[in-house]
């Protein structure tokens, strides 16, 4: 039987099949020889070439190529392995570029070569890169602090003061009571005042009574809002503090006193009331805003100011709170602190308008009208004769024109003070255009962090005086109580920076279109050279309150130092 001979059959793709001549394709269907070596090796080394030149003209082949090239980069990628370059997209380039992985203008021939970045190296040169700009930051000629001249607090009280302290401290016959009226830093002032005529007067001081805000509300007693204890220990041996009127003093009717002119001397306070408070035991007053001169003897003024530096401590729960919001605030670099006077009723008491808008603008006119004993500023001048005059608070728009040719930097962090203006977040929008870096306490408490202290504007605005006077930087929009404390408090610390703004110099150039921003930032630059909370004596200028001006009375340097203490 003849033995059946076996048929091979080849499966060829269409492509390729095309591409052969018929003599390659007849050498394909012929069974092989004797000659298969030489045959195989022609196919390998001719044929492949022609299958491989075939296939490569197809666009599959190249899409099949650059897909595993990438699924490869991808792969090596993940492994943090060197990248393969042609898989690459721009904003890896981009983003390698700004850890320092590679040039600008992409890849060199030494790229494959270049050691392979851990994550740790660069979070380590982010992390440089971030000190880098916060010390450039911080190099900034705005932070740049004020000559402080080398004063430093100096209460040295004189012999007579001290001799007198053990009689006026023991005596148990006579207590002033006062009421103290107006806002958180009206109070304060007025509490400064008590304790000195307390002195006078040689009484006990009975603790202040904190007047019920008629505008906000606020039924915070004194202990709610300062440390009681801190203050009758830091004024022990200068008046005693008693939280009540004693048994023996307690059914008396005190004699209640409503006519204290303005800045009364001394004098005037002795011969008015001693021998009422040596005859009853027990004297009132009430509403001290400014009754009490500012020209002391230089042991009440040292006294004044040991009531204001030292003293008058917030409550422990104000001052954590507080010193958490500072402390948020400075954890990324300096910061700056504004109080911005723009509430309604301060457009409407100091006769200004906001400049939001005409319906605004109604808005306060028809408040005025309603209410004229608001009105606190000449009301025979018009609104734009105030405006000159530097009588107007700055709105946002004229203070971050301010801000920004004093040369505060566009990442300056500001945590703003003061109650909601007028027209809301639209009346900030100039400010929070320029400097999105802009906090409030609600911004930067956390959840609940405030809650205790609802309806309390006494409190928030203590909150506000912590953070503010811990800011690198202090400026007001408009004067007023909690500015002059601060600046006071900021000079007695050292003369702390503090940009008292030049309203009625500065603000014709405001108006003036024509000039060059080069040229008003000169000049403004120039106007607030000599208000940046250099040292300035009281003494320079009549009327001036030592707790504002401390020095020389409160301070001194090494050249007065001996003269002083």
């Amino acid at each position: 039987m003849a033995k059946k001979k076996k048929i091979s059959y080849i499966s060829v793709p269409s492509q390729i099949i095309s591409s052969l001549s018929s003599s390659s394709l007849q050498s394909l269907l012929v069974s092989p020889t004797k000659k298969s070596s030489s045959f195989s090796f022609s196919f390998s080394k001719t044929n492949i070439f022609k299958l491989f030149s075939s296939f490569s003209r197809t666009p599959r082949f190249w899409f099949l190529t650059i897909f595993i090239f990438c699924l490869l980069g991808m792969l090596k990628l993940g492994l943090n392995l060197e990248p393969l370059s042609p898989c690459l997209t721009t904003q890896q380039q981009n983003q390698q570029h700004q850890m320092g992985l590679i040039p600008n203008g992409g890849f060199t021939k030494n790229d494959k070569l270049m050691a392979v970045v851990s994550s740790e190296e660069r979070d380590s040169r982010l992390s440089e890169t971030k000190m880098v700009e916060e010390n450039d930051e911080r190099k900034s000629e705005f932070w740049k602090q004020p000559n402080g001249m080398g004063y430093r607090p100096c209460l040295g009280f004189s012999q007579e003061y001290r001799k007198a302290s053990e009689r006026i401290v023991n005596d148990r016959r006579k207590y002033l009571i006062v009421v103290v009226n107006g806002g958180m830093n009206q109070q304060r002032n007025q509490i400064v005042d008590a304790v000195v005529i307390a002195r006078i007067l040689g009484a006990a001081l009975v603790v202040p009574v904190l007047q019920v805000n008629v505008i906000w509300g606020d039924e915070s007693e004194f202990s709610d809002i300062f440390d009681l204890d801190h203050f009758k220990r830091v004024l022990a041996d200068d008046v005693r503090v008693v939280s009540s009127l004693p048994s023996t003093h307690i059914m008396t009717r005190p004699v209640e006193e409503k006519r204290t002119p303005l800045h009364a001397s001394p004098n005037w306070i002795r011969s008015r009331y001693l021998k009422r408070i040596n005859r009853d035991g027990v004297l009132l007053l009430r509403g001290l805003d400014s009754r009490l001169s500012t020209d002391l003897p230089s042991d009440l003024q040292k006294l004044r100011c040991k009531v204001a530096f030292h003293a008058l401590r917030f409550a422990p729960p104000i001052l954590v709170l507080g010193n958490k919001l500072a402390e948020r605030m400075r954890s990324k670099g300096p910061y700056l602190a504004l109080h911005l006077r723009m509430e309604k009723d301060v457009w409407v008491r100091t006769g200004c308008l906001p400049g939001l808008s005409p319906e605004f603008d109604e808005i306060v006119n028809y408040e005025r009208k309603r209410r004229p004993e608001l009105l606190t500023a000449r009301s025979n001048m018009t609104y734009h004769d105030r405006k000159l005059a530097g009588l107007c608070p700055l709105n946002a728009l004229e203070v971050t024109r301010l801000l920004k040719a004093l040369g505060a930097p566009r990442n300056a962090r500001i945590y703003w003070a003061g109650g909601q203006p007028l027209g809301g977040n639209e009346a900030l929008l100039p400010l929070t255009r320029e400097f999105p870096n802009f906090y409030n306490k609600e911004d930067l408490a956390l959840p609940g962090e405030l809650e205790p202290f609802a309806n309390r504007a006494s409190v928030k605005a203590a909150i506000d005086y912590i953070v503010s006077e811990n800011s690198d930087v202090f400026m007001p929009s408009h004067g007023g109580n909690m500015g002059h404390a601060i600046q006071g408090h900021r000079a007695y610390a050292g003369h702390k920076k503090y940009i008292t703004p030049n309203k009625r110099q500065m603000l014709p150039h405001f108006l003036n279109s024509s000039l060059p921003e080069a040229e008003f930032k000169r000049i403004i630059k120039f106007l607030h050279h000599e208000s940046l909370g250099q040292p300035e004596h009281r003494t320079s200028k009549t009327g001036r309150d030592v707790t504002k001006y401390p020095v020389p009375e409160c301070m001194c340097n090494d050249s007065h130092a001996h003269s002083r203490s």
